[in-house]
């Protein structure tokens, strides 16, 4: 037996977050009966429907994809506009992004059917690296950075210390490009923390995931993690460092 919350997320449906969010507005059954109930624990030999439609359990995959701006970190959207998950038209399975990037950002996103490893590679306690580079308007000098790698406080509370390196600056075009390193996941954070110093973002993309990069990828190409990558993500999780 285990709840209805996480074998959803185990079978590819969503986050642990996103389905426990489908069992409170009712779209889940167990046995032809609507449940609301989080802490319902259901078996294998129950019947669960995700909007009608009877679960089936799906094999485990993960790919790294390089999102281009203008895409949705989503698996649909009420506006019609373009997702990440229409860039795996021939995939059966149903993924979803691990965390999200903004429609604008560009740059490293996990695609992942397995609940239990997206919760814990995006929840902030496990910390793990998110590596972004950013083209700023204005040149900071350090110590205007410092705020960033003590931690600054947004509306939704203080941000944990970050990792910042001043990469060029271009004093013609009054810009500079800086990498920030962050483990937490808020909503457009790094953009939030580069207007709270008084240097907006004008672009933005991730480059590092964990150790995972972005090499040999274009926008919008993407490729299956390695069962070694999987297994070294899990490990950093669960211990905080890559194992041998």
């Amino acid at each position: 037996m285990e709840r209805l919350q996480k074998m959803l997320a185990h079978a590819g449906v969503a986050s642990r977050r996103k389905s426990e969010q489908l069992i409170l507005e009712g779209k889940v059954k167990v046995n032809g009966q609507v449940v609301k109930e989080l802490g319902t624990k259901v078996s294998a030999s129950d019947t669960v429907e995700v909007d009608g439609v009877k679960l089936e359990k799906e094999q485990k995959v993960y790919y790294l994809l390089y999102k281009p701006r203008g895409i949705i970190s989503a698996v649909t959207d009420d506006k019609g506009r373009k997702t990440v998950a229409d860039l795996f038209p021939h995939i059966p399975e149903r993924l979803f992004p691990v965390g999200r990037l903004d429609y604008e950002t560009s740059g490293l996103l996990i695609m992942t059917n397995d609940g239990d490893l997206s919760y814990t590679l995006t929840h902030p306690k496990f910390k793990i690296d998110k590596t972004y580079v950013a083209r700023v308007k204005g040149i900071p000098v350090k110590e205007q950075l410092r705020p960033l790698e003590r931690g600054i406080v947004l509306e939704d509370g203080k941000t944990a210390p970050a990792r910042v390196k001043l990469l060029s600056a271009d004093p013609k075009q009054s810009k500079a490009i800086i990498e920030i390193t962050i483990h937490e996941g808020k909503n457009r954070q790094v953009r939030r923390m580069f207007d709270a110093i008084g240097f907006p973002v004008q672009k933005l993309k991730r480059e590092r995931f964990a150790f995972l990069t972005l090499h040999g990828l274009n926008a919008g190409e993407s490729r299956e993690l390695t069962s070694h990558e999987v297994k070294l993500l899990r490990v950093m999780a669960e211990t905080g460092k890559i194992g041998s």
